[in-house]
């Protein structure tokens, strides 16, 4: 049997399935027919060994508490071992219904209310909302943004804020969302020893490490022994099978003592097994995806080159961040002049497109959007051509 789902050319009508992205323009407030590449999940269909598990589980007909066994955990070994070489112990893993879920946990884990998380703007707005939900105070180590519109680290900032806000809990998205940046080894074990050396825990989302276009991931927990009583690492098959709606995630935590502290926290919160279809499609993804992944991941990476050359030839004055990983890109709307009130106003209400404001993701956000290209290519040409029709007609000088 071959993979049937490799046309990623092929329009999937996604309106009418309770799509966050599609069905809640209006409840949201956006007109109902606004064209949405926003939140993080692709509008492709998931491999078709995936879609196979999930029938012959409907069509079983019985829909029981379900638990993971050994064909789950090698699963997501053998996944892990051959895309990244790293050996997961069976023992190490706590299931998750998704990866904010386990944040949340996190931080009830390992700090108390008025502690300071450390997080790096602009990043993922769920790491903010976890932290001030459960009433913690957010130490931000802004990224830093060079002449050719990369990020890098101010390590001296991240230590400095670990020490003067005695940081126990420092929340690390890897790649990074939304700047796309793949750090590089020598960049983790920066970070990686400068946590070591102030006793702060690292939780390291790892939910995009499937997308990589430059440079290699380095899976941080893997890098040096040391690191290993340190970090949670979150792992999902989400973003890579576009599974997001299944709710099912893999957190590693080779430290005995953080494990049982964050499974105590996932147990208070009434959490216990996963779902039958997460369980399903996660032993088929890993198993027999590797066909459509490959694909999928090539169709997106012609996508982000199209989007950037795109840019370059109609709209030169909006920059494109190199987009080293995931296939969310960030682009640089300032030279426009608008704030952000009106950036939305153009994007939504002018181009009627939907995008992730940069704002949602912390104050140096400002002025930027996040556009998610795992669509069909039709999708991202009519988006890109709506936005500059915007531009033209709407801004001057």
């Amino acid at each position: 049997m071959s993979e049937k789902n490799l046309n990623f050319d092929q329009l999937v009508d996604r309106r009418g399935t309770h799509s966050l992205k599609y069905d809640f323009a209006e409840a949201r407030g956006r007109k109902a027919d606004i064209l949405p590449l926003w939140v993080a999940d692709m509008d492709f269909r998931t491999s078709s060994f995936v879609q196979d598990a999930l029938h012959r589980q409907v069509e079983h007909g019985v829909y029981g508490y379900t638990e993971s066994d050994d064909e789950y955990y090698n699963a997501v070994n053998a996944w892990m071992e051959r895309r990244h070489g790293w050996k997961i112990e069976k023992d190490w893993i706590v299931k998750t219904p998704g990866i904010v879920f386990a944040l949340a946990m996190a931080v009830k884990a390992y700090t108390e209310p008025g502690d300071y998380v450390l997080i790096q703007n602009p990043v993922y707005y769920p790491f903010r909302e976890v932290i001030e939900a459960n009433d913690r105070e957010v130490a931000d180590n802004v990224l830093v943004q060079k002449e050719n519109g990369s990020y890098e680290i101010d390590f001296e900032d991240f230590e400095r804020q670990i020490v003067e806000k005695h940081v126990k809990l420092f929340l690390f998205c890897s790649p990074h969302n939304p700047v796309s940046r793949v750090w590089t080894k020598e960049e983790i074990e920066r970070l990686g020893d400068i946590c070591l050396k102030h006793h702060v825990i690292i939780v390291s989302d790892e939910i995009h490490a499937d997308f990589v276009f430059e440079g290699k991931h380095q899976v941080l927990v893997d890098l040096k022994e040391a690191y290993k009583d340190i970090t949670v690492t979150c792992t999902s098959p989400g973003k890579t099978f576009n599974l997001a709606g299944l709710q099912i995630s893999n957190i590693v935590i080779p430290n005995e003592a953080l494990r049982k502290a964050f499974h105590h926290q996932v147990t208070a919160a009434g959490y216990s097994q996963v779902g039958a279809p997460g369980i399903f499609a996660l032993i088929a993804a890993y198993t027999e995806g590797e066909e459509w992944y490959q694909a999928m991941k090539q169709y997106v990476k012609s996508n982000i080159d199209f989007l950037h050359t795109w840019m370059a030839e109609h709209l030169p004055q909006i920059k494109v961040t190199k987009t080293e990983g995931t296939y969310l890109v960030w682009m640089d709307f300032r030279a426009l002049g608008l704030s952000d009130r009106e950036l939305k106003e153009l994007i939504e209400d002018k181009a009627e497109v939907w995008l992730d404001g940069g704002a949602i993701f912390g104050e140096p956000g400002s002025g930027f959007e996040r556009i998610n290209v795992a669509c069909q290519r039709a999708t991202l040409v009519e988006a890109l051509d709506r936005i500059e029709k915007a531009v033209k007609e709407n801004v001057h000088g």
